[in-house]
């Protein structure tokens, strides 16, 4: 959580409180804009948390925190992956690959009820980048897919099924930043990291970790 005198870059800091962490999970509150340039609002649905500027999202002090070899995984909508690329950038990172989300309905299918202006979205990126020598994955990551196919929850949270695959492809101590909640062996920044964290519209019913077919 945040105190009300805190900068976002003085509470990571904070928060970390002096551990370099060798895997960075994120997930940036992005604006859109629309073809004007100007702040795209928000269906009225959907303005359920603040956003940030693009340059104050690169302006987070992540490279401070960083070890070396590091990893950072960072979700980024399909329609902003050149910011995603530029705050990896920014951060000190350098992508070498992305893991996609492919949000399916019970029967396996795609869950079409995404948007998008130019097509209907039924994925996600989680980019993947390093920073340092030797910041090839774990053993288990030679082997891992670069897919999550699983249903979606409530707006904008992501699949429960990441937790796993960072945790096996990559090395603590594990940070996970604008998290929602908490979770054994992370350390958590957000203004909705702590214990208390429920929504507060309406979800769905079912989990994320449901099996394709039932």
């Amino acid at each position: 959580m945040f105190s009300e005198d805190e900068t976002p870059a003085s509470a990571l800091l904070r928060v970390a409180n002096g551990v370099k962490f060798g895997t960075i999970l994120a997930d940036p509150p992005w604006q859109f804009q629309n073809r004007t340039g100007k702040v795209a609002p928000e269906h009225k649905r959907l303005m359920r948390y603040g956003t940030m500027a693009l340059d104050e999202i690169c302006e987070l002090p992540v490279e401070e925190i960083s070890a070396e070899p590091a990893h950072l995984y960072m979700w980024v909508p399909n329609a902003l992956l050149p910011d995603g690329l530029k705050v990896m950038e920014a951060w000190g990172f350098r992508y070498v690959s992305n893991i996609i989300w492919h949000k399916i309905r019970k029967d396996g299918g795609s869950d079409g009820r995404g948007v998008g202006f130019y097509f209907r979205n039924v994925t996600e990126i989680l980019l993947f980048g390093v920073r340092g020598k030797n910041a090839r994955t774990l053993p288990p990551g030679r082997s891992q897919v670069n897919m999550i196919q699983s249903r979606k929850r409530e707006h904008s949270r992501k699949p429960d099924e990441q937790y796993q695959l960072i945790e096996e492809c990559s090395w603590g101590p594990r940070l996970e930043m604008f998290s929602r909640g908490v979770r054994d062996g992370w350390t958590v920044w957000g203004n909705q990291a702590d214990e208390s964290y429920a929504p507060t519209w309406s979800t769905y019913s079912f989990n994320s970790m449901a099996v394709a077919a039932e």
